[in-house]
Parts: C-alpha cells; structure tokens; sequence
C-alpha cells in the first residue's frame, strides 16, 4: 500500500528550506509578514522557545462551522496555548473556507498552521487536480479518518452513486476542494462532474437543503461521528449511498489517500446495519515547507504530549497514537515533526526495520479501531450533555 520510504522526506531539498526564515504574523494577509517573521513577531527559530519574550501568533486554518475542523482546529489552538512550555506562542483557530484556501493561506503566510483533508494536500503539493501551482505544503501531524459518504433522504429513489446521475447534490464548500476526493469517487463509479448539478454549500446548509427538498444528495462526513451526518439523521429519514465494492477497491489501490473504513451499527441514527465506508482522506495538521524546525518541532512535541486534552475536546484526538499521528498522509512531513517523531520512536532511523512500515497506509483494522474510538467518543459527549 503506498509506502513511502524516510528517504525522500529528508531529501536535500526540503533540508534547504530550512534555512528560510520562520513563518510569523497575525493572519492578517499580504503585509510584509509573509513567511520571513516582521519586527513585531521575529522570524529566528529561537522565538519558538520563548527567547525573546515577544509573543509569537499561530493562526491555525479551520474550515466553515458545521464540520468537524472548527471543533478540531480550536482543541488544538487550546492546547498549544494551555502547555506553552517556554514558548512564547499564542495559537488561535482561523475560520476558512477549508483546506484548499488553508493551502493558500500557508503559502501566502497568512496562517502558520491548518487543517487539511489529506486527499487535497496530495494534488496540491503535486500541482494536479486543478491546482494552479505545486506548493510547498508539509504534514505535521496525521489526525482521524474523513469518513465521508453520499447522503439522501430515504424517499428519494437515488439507491446507488450511478444514481445521482441528473440529481442536485452538495459537494461542499466553495473553495473548499472537496471535487478532489469526490471527483474521483464519482468517475470510478461511472458519473462525471459533469453529470451531476453541483451545488457549493457548506455541510450545514447541505443539511438544511437536504430536509427542504432543495437538494437531492450531499457528501457528508467528518471525523466519527461527523456533526452534518448526525444533523441529518436526527432531522429526517436518511439513506446513506453505498459504494460499490469493487469500485471502492480500486480507489483504495489507485490513491494513497482512500482507505476502507466500516461504520459499526448504530454509529448514526437510524442506521442499524454495519456499513462499509470510506476514508476519504484523513484530517491532518499542516504547515508550509518554510516553517522554522525549532518551532514545528515544539508545536508537534505540544501536541503529541498532550494529545488526550485535544481528545477530551473531541473524539478526533484519539487519532493522535503511536500507529496514526506519524502516518505517511500522501504529503511530506516537515523535518521539524520528523524530528520529534524520532525522538518519540514513531518514525525509525532509515535503516530501522519500521521505516516503511511507520508511513505505510493504514491497515482497516487500524482505521476502523480509529472510527471507531471517535464513534464511542462521541456517543460519551452527548450523553455527557443530556
């Protein structure tokens, strides 16, 4: 499955980028900031433990509210501001419109850190799939798996993805790039773009246009369990589009991103059966290749220290573990999380028996274990609630 050997994350390269300055600023736009750290913030990597005493913004990229990235995005920001250690930092959460414009903030340095679906992050460091440019984008931490499907309301005739042929169906967010994981989803299974009235709606209002008639299909998901699928089920009867097996298999073979992932029973209301899902492309924490190594280095450390205080906040942090958070995503890691993830003994030296095997695909009982700890995570905060 897609191994991708520690070689190439340390390619000489990337080791060059290293010595650019330290992104900095208040995610405040194209000022001068950029990635080279003003007067105010610094750019020296010695800022990352708090040398100089001024504070240094970590804007972290999210996504519109309804999916799961907000939530995520602000357990993080909450974590690295409660556990500064010495460093001087203050993170912050960041409203976007998703991963494609959290791509974009990182390389125009408008944001330090972001969310991004990791299916996304593999075309844009390529430059295919629509994107205008490869861009230096560089994992940092792999987090839970997206598992997202098409979702219509039972009486709507639509039994299969073939279906959706004609239909109005919700693909997500302007912006947002989910046409590159829905894209190829729907073309497997015979159904152009083309083929399909596209409509751009955050997964809130997809929800909404589901219950009014307004739409006929939306792809809903999200870290188990996704806000917008529970919305759905809980408002009105719904029917969750199966894959076609054999097509779902050559997803999984054909990208690095496609895993299978089966939703237990009872995951969502309504929906006794076990269903055979699909991760979409894990969730992940992102920087730009430029980042200063002392810093992303700190934040990793930050974050995998106390990664039980971000699954406390939601069930997408138990996917920060010993066989996820340094999961080769399709995207390079950042040779300051590559740093870490060595010390911690997640990533072994390149001539250690577990060096493929450490940034291999995950295996389905292990993405399943992941959904399914997000399931129980989240069945325990509502009940938590009532």
């Amino acid at each position: 499955m897609n191994a991708f050997p520690l070689r190439r994350l340390l390619n000489p390269s990337v080791c060059l980028l290293l010595g650019l300055s330290l992104i900095t600023g208040c995610g405040g736009g194209n000022d001068g900031g950029g990635n080279g750290g003003g007067a105010e913030t610094g750019g020296g990597g010695g800022e990352a433990s708090g040398d100089t005493g001024k504070t240094m913004f970590l804007s972290i990229g999210t996504a519109p509210i309804g999916g799961t990235f907000p939530q995520v995005g602000g357990a993080i920001a909450e974590t690295l501001n409660n556990h500064k250690g010495d460093n001087n930092w203050k993170a912050q959460a960041k409203g976007t419109k998703g991963s494609q414009a959290n791509i974009r903030g990182l390389d125009k340095g408008e944001l330090q850190l972001a969310l991004s679906n990791s299916a996304i992050s593999y075309f844009a460091v390529r430059g295919e799939s629509g994107w205008e440019k490869a861009y230096d984008t560089r994992a940092v931490v792999t987090l839970a798996p997206n598992v997202a499907m098409f979702v219509t309301t039972a009486d709507s005739g639509i039994k299969t993805i073939a279906g959706l042929k004609g239909k109005r169906v919700v693909i997500g967010p302007a912006g947002a790039g989910f046409d590159m994981f829905v894209g190829p989803i729907l073309e497997e299974h015979g159904v152009s773009m083309d083929d399909i009235e596209k409509v751009y709606q955050p997964m809130g209002a997809a929800v909404d246009m589901l219950g009014d008639g307004s739409a006929d299909a939306a792809f809903l998901g999200g870290a188990v369990p996704a806000a917008a699928i529970s919305q759905a089920c809980a408002s009105f009867e719904t029917f969750f589009i199966p894959f076609d097996p054999a097509v779902r298999q050559t997803l999984i073979d054909k990208y690095p991103f496609f895993h299978p992932i089966d939703l237990p029973g009872d995951t969502y209301q309504g929906h006794p059966e076990k269903f055979e899902g699909l991760n979409v492309g894990s969730m992940h924490l992102v920087t730009a290749a430029a980042a200063d190594e002392e810093l992303i280095y700190q934040v990793t450390k930050a974050i995998w220290e106390n990664r039980e205080e971000i699954a406390a906040a939601h069930g997408a942090g138990k996917a920060i573990n010993e066989k996820n958070a340094a999961r080769y995503p399709g995207t390079d890691f950042h040779p300051g999380a590559i740093r870490f993830y060595k010390e911690a003994g997640l990533i072994k030296d390149e001539a250690g028996d577990a060096a493929e095997t450490e940034t291999a695909a995950p295996a389905v009982g292990e993405a399943e274990d992941a959904a399914a700890s997000d399931t129980e995570a989240g069945k325990a905060e509502a009940e938590a609630k009532e």
